[in-house]
């Protein structure tokens, strides 16, 4: 499993999960859409903490920058 994911991307899924947790232990979000949007924001923490995206891969994108001589 190669990481293609950034710091950026990573900061980025952890506060929209971050966010989206709060608004569920708050009672703002109930119902369907806090379960839906739960298994999201458990996704995004899993895929942050590796550093792979699944969806990434199967698309052929990456938001990892390239260090100068091609390492990542």
């Amino acid at each position: 499993m190669t990481k293609n994911m950034g710091n950026a991307d990573k900061i980025v899924r952890t506060a929209l999960a971050a966010i989206v947790f709060l608004l569920i232990l708050t009672g703002s979000l109930e119902g369907i859409w806090a379960w839906i949007l739960g298994i999201f924001a458990v996704v995004f923490l899993a895929t942050s903490a590796v550093g792979y995206c699944p969806l990434y891969q199967a698309v052929k994108f990456s938001t990892l920058k390239t260090a100068p001589g091609g390492k990542k």
